[in-house]
């Protein structure tokens, strides 16, 4: 995979994926020096990556080679979902209104909270007893 290529970034939890695509391609789709089908073992996972390039009618017209580091396996799924969303844009800007509507470059903003003193965990504590 060599020459002219779209990048974009996506985010989601802990997960960060730098996402190239490389227009003339054959529809390559490499993960962290995998294929995606390797890499990813669910297959919502494997269906979350394709998405934006069968939304777009694309599927075969690049190669895609991704850098994902952090997070969970569906958390790095879903931020590689976000980041091809934003390459396909910035490769042809007239596939932004139906990505958006999909929901494909909205960053979902939930983090897990932080545990609190006191508490076992962010939110629960200890049983109370009144007597």
């Amino acid at each position: 995979m060599e020459g002219q290529y779209f990048e974009g970034l996506g985010r989601r939890k802990r997960a960060t994926a730098r996402v190239r695509i490389y227009p003339g391609g054959n529809g390559q789709f490499m993960v962290n020096g995998r294929t995606y089908t390797e890499y990813f073992g669910r297959e919502a996972d494997r269906y979350a990556l394709v998405e934006p390039f069968q939304l777009t009618s694309t599927a075969e017209k690049y190669d895609i080679s991704v850098v994902v580091v952090g997070g969970g396996i569906t958390g790095q799924a879903e931020a590689v979902r976000m980041g091809a969303s934003r390459a396909l844009i910035k490769h042809n800007a007239d596939y932004q209104s139906e990505l958006r509507k999909a929901g494909f470059l909205t960053r979902d903003a939930r983090e897990k909270e932080r545990k609190k003193p006191g508490l076992r965990r962010a939110r629960k504590a200890t049983q109370y007893t009144k007597r």
